[in-house]
């Protein structure tokens, strides 16, 4: 199995890491030709706006984003989130979304999560994170805060969170991706 990590900026090596750990071959993206033969794919944080730019400058927006309409299994974390859940984007996620939604960089902070059917919380790191206002069907919430922002959902093929698992040591969200999402897809192919 080969999973992709979008390499124009953010966490690239934490997410190779925790694939790798979850016995993923990883390959790192930034060209359209790197694109080409995965499993699935990882967009990492950092920040949106820059990263769709380097997107659009190595003409790479509009293969992905077909790849994620034609059911590539596909992660989005926190500006990743941003960029599924934009249409001028990647349009992976039908949501609303709303960038750096908890503050600034100085209001970044960790939270303990509840996922269904995970017997321990998820520790979440926040760094200027965005949330979903609302999600459409056929999206659907996966967390949802005690104040009604979603931080992390999945649509089909694709799922998004609004923390950075790769930075927790925990690889269960990983673990996540490829068993029910990339195992899920290979099974049908």
């Amino acid at each position: 199995m080969l999973i992709g990590v979008l390499g124009l900026q953010g966490a690239v090596s934490e997410h190779e890491r925790m694939l790798t750990d979850c016995g993923a071959e990883t390959r790192r993206v930034k060209t359209p030709e790197d694109l080409n033969g995965l499993d699935g794919i990882v967009v990492p944080g950092g920040e949106s706006t820059a990263i769709r730019k380097l997107l659009v400058r190595e003409n790479m927006l509009e293969p992905l984003r077909d790849l994620v309409a034609q059911g590539l299994p596909t992660f989005g974390t926190c500006a990743g989130m941003v960029l599924l859940a934009q249409p001028e984007s990647l349009a992976g996620i039908h949501a609303d979304v709303e960038r750096n939604g908890f503050g600034r960089q100085r209001e970044s902070f960790e939270t303990d999560l509840q996922v269904t059917g995970w017997d321990t919380p998820f520790h979440g790191a926040f760094i200027r994170a965005p949330y979903l206002k609302s999600v459409s069907a056929p999206a659907e919430a996966l967390i949802t805060l005690d104040d009604g922002r979603i931080v992390a959902a999945t649509e089909k093929n694709v799922l998004t969170t609004a923390f950075h698992p790769e930075l927790t040591g925990d690889k269960r969200f990983h673990q996540y991706f490829i068993d029910e999402f990339v195992k899920a897809t290979t099974k049908t192919a």
